[in-house]
């Protein structure tokens, strides 16, 4: 059970870094998890050493990338809806109009 409670507690500090954006704190974390001995987590962990950076810019910074992935889904959601249907022609109004 110390097991658990112990990934409990670093899965909730990772989301209150999330949430309250301080990536800057990253470093603590990761030190933190692979001072443990819970192999999930510091598999976790150096993973995100692997591009500490951009882990970093991606928790501190306020941009979002959210916009642009909406519109490449429902681009996408056409395109899926649209397979064998037509062509191109087509396609092309279909996203212009749902833009």
């Amino acid at each position: 059970m110390p097991a658990l409670a112990t990934t409990a507690e670093h899965v909730r500090a990772f989301a209150e870094l999330m949430n309250d954006r301080r990536g800057r704190e990253l470093n603590d974390w990761i030190t933190r998890v692979q001072q443990d001995h819970v192999p999930a987590l510091r598999s976790f962990a150096n993973g995100l050493l692997q591009d500490l950076d951009a882990v970093v810019a991606g928790l501190t910074l306020p941009y979002s990338s959210g916009a642009v992935e909406g519109h490449n889904n429902k681009i996408k959601m056409l395109e899926r809806q649209m397979f064998g249907r037509a062509n191109f022609d087509l396609l092309r109004k279909r996203v212009l109009h749902a833009a």
